[in-house]
């Protein structure tokens, strides 16, 4: 009998020791296969992530996450954080870091993660926190196996898999679970599976995807958003809750009712003393789009941007008459104030939610919560004016690249309607540069500049208007010109034409040392004031494909005062490049004996091109960086 109870003992010891080896070896990092430590600063060992979708406001979520990291830029990776609110409760949390043979280095538990708000800058209150691992490693590799637990009543957003989540970051295995054991409907949306290592083992109402050894992708310059070339997938129940709310949509008519019956209506209600005002205000035209840009003006000079998400708050915009009181609202609750001031007036117009930043539309496709931001639609006899209403500067009518070009769901009583919002592109984007240059005997410069902007160009420089006399001098020095030495700013005059959306630049520059001065020489480059230097990164092995995502166009012209005893001899030739990527020239116009003009043409077109085009785009752009810096020779008289 002891014989046997020994014999059981050491085969249990034996399997237990097996177990513990192997779980040691697959934490370890020498057994990592090569081809995925090529490129990459971090591995995902595993990131299981299983979604039970127990009611309709019911989700309970378990994450295992698994990530070694082989260098400093590798920790961005690890991930180990929950966002936590009122609706959203954290039930398990824990890490435990590993070194690199695979050896338990330290075990945290949920109290050892740290606790804060998640409120960002422009946010007043939020509900909104976040518990975090703060872990700081003495050695690379190690390994932090992350495991977190957390319920959560609105199911309006299922979280999305995205088993590639960066550059540089090798997927070792990435699984993705939805069990649905009360068969509620959904619908689901995969993107780029095409030539992933995916492999789906999904059935009736349940989902089971994974994808495995998927080595990191390197990033490359001039390309689409990483999301439109990586594999996703988004899932949405046909009945959702949000915040308690619940609803029905299969469709984005549906959705759009029952946002508007139910976060919108009945939120446009003003006092009768600003009912009255407005109403002043307009008295004195008929036309409706000067009346809604005299309310956009009232409304911009009396509100300002602060975010307050409580609860439904994300998405409920503030009633108009608060907003009116307190004179601030979120993106959503200053559209809203400015439908029920354009209300008021007899302007239609409705809220539609957008992703505002980095371009990324509202899937037409596929129907679900959707969105980062609120802008204004007025309908306007099929050429649809779009406000942006959390910006005291911007003019009316006016995007920006921060939402252009994009679709957008608007929001109207009878449902929601997919829109695009206008596209600045090319020559919508142009910039004038006009400069009096006068070369000085000793090798300095004085000129007088003037520059006109618009489109995303005018967006990209309309609110330097509001800088200091210091921050300004340090934007054109270190930012605009910083390729220049020795250059001073003087004069400084801006103007901001919110009617024409242009913006002007006037001033005086001086720069000493500028031209090279030797005995019987005077060498200078001519392209002083809008000079390219940067040639795109050279790629052995090109990956991705090319995107121009906007394009603009620069048409610049300096007039060259020669400093007192020199000439030129002669004028350099004229050049002219065009292709499918744009166009540059340079000419020159002799205007007599010691003045000339340098008249430059730099024009990049929109556009998405195969991979095997960008030898060609860089050489195109190398050329205009080579002759950005032409030079020219005078010669003593």
């Amino acid at each position: 009998m002891k014989t046997n109870q020994l014999t059981i003992l050491s085969i249990v010891f034996m399997l237990c020791s097996n177990i513990f080896s192997q779980e040691k070896e697959n934490l370890s990092s020498l057994f990592i296969p090569k081809k995925l430590k090529e490129n990459a600063n971090a591995i995902i060992r595993l990131n299981k992530t299983v979604i039970n979708i127990e009611a309709v406001d019911r989700l309970v979520i378990e994450q295992q996450r698994i990530v070694t990291v082989f260098n400093k830029l590798g920790k961005k990776h690890i991930n180990a954080y929950k966002h936590y609110n009122k609706d959203t409760k954290i039930t398990k949390l824990s890490a435990t870091i590993y070194d690199a043979l695979g050896n338990k280095i330290k075990k945290y538990s949920k109290s050892d993660f740290q606790d804060v708000s998640a409120i960002d800058g422009g946010t007043l209150y939020s509900d909104s926190r976040v518990k975090f691992l703060e872990h700081t490693p003495t050695s690379y590799p190690y390994t932090v196996l992350f495991e977190s637990e957390y319920k959560n009543s609105s199911t309006g957003f299922i979280p999305k898999w995205f088993p590639i989540e960066n550059y540089n970051l090798a997927i070792e295995k990435s699984v993705y679970v939805i069990n649905n054991p009360q068969n509620i409907p959904f619908r689901k949306r995969n993107k780029n599976f095409v030539n992933f290592p995916i492999k789906n083992s999904s059935s009736n109402n349940n989902i089971n995807y994974t994808l495995t050894n998927q080595p990191a992708i390197r990033p490359e310059y001039y390309t689409l958003n990483f999301e439109e070339l990586v594999p996703n997938m988004s899932v949405s129940l046909d009945s959702f809750s949000l915040k308690g709310i619940k609803g029905n949509a299969k469709n984005w008519e549906e959705f759009g009712k029952w946002m508007y019956s139910n976060l919108i209506s009945g939120k446009n209600q003003l006092p009768p003393s600003t009912i009255s005002k407005v109403k002043q205000l307009v008295k004195d035209t008929n036309n409706p789009i000067e009346k809604a840009k005299i309310i956009y003006d009232y409304m911009q000079n009396k509100t300002r941007y602060i975010s307050v998400q409580v609860d439904i708050g994300g998405w409920e915009p503030i009633a108009a008459y608060k907003v009116d009181e307190v004179s601030y609202g979120d993106c959503k609750g200053l559209t809203n104030y400015t439908k029920a001031l354009l209300d008021v007036v007899g302007i239609k117009s409705y809220h539609a939610l957008v992703y505002a930043g980095n371009k990324k539309n509202i899937d037409s496709s596929f129907t679900s919560i959707q969105g980062n931001h609120m802008i204004l639609n007025i309908p306007n006899d099929g050429k649809d004016i779009w406000v942006e209403c959390t910006s005291q500067t911007m003019p009316f009518g006016f995007l920006g690249d921060f939402t252009d070009d994009r679709d957008v769901l608007v929001i109207t009583p009878e449902g929601g309607v997919i829109k695009r919002t206008p596209a600045y592109i090319n020559k919508d984007n142009l910039q004038l540069t006009k400069a009096d240059v006068k070369l000085l005997p000793n090798g300095n410069i004085s000129a007088h500049f003037e520059r006109k902007s618009y489109g995303t160009q005018y967006y990209d420089k309309y609110s330097i208007k509001e800088f200091t006399k210091k921050e300004l001098n340090k934007y054109y020095k270190s930012t605009v010109w910083d390729y220049n030495n020795n250059l001073e700013v003087d004069n400084i005059k801006l103007s901001n034409n919110k009617e024409q959306i242009e913006f002007t630049e006037n001033l005086d520059i001086k720069i000493e040392k500028f031209a090279t001065v030797r005995d019987s020489s005077y060498l200078f480059k001519l392209n002083i004031f809008n000079r390219i230097t940067g040639v795109p990164k050279k790629y052995r092995n090109r990956q991705q494909p090319i995107e121009v995502e906007r394009g603009f166009t620069d048409k610049d012209e300096f007039t060259f005062t020669l400093p007192q005893g020199y000439k030129y001899t002669s004028l350099p030739e004229k050049r002219n490049i065009t292709n499918k990527f744009g166009t540059y020239n340079i000419r020159f116009e002799k205007i007599d004996d010691t003045t000339f003009k340098y008249k430059r043409e730099f024009s990049l077109l929109k556009g998405i091109y195969p991979k095997e085009d960008y030898k060609a785009y860089r050489k195109f752009r190398k050329t205009v960086v080579k002759y950005d810096n032409l030079r020219i020779e005078l010669i003593k008289q």
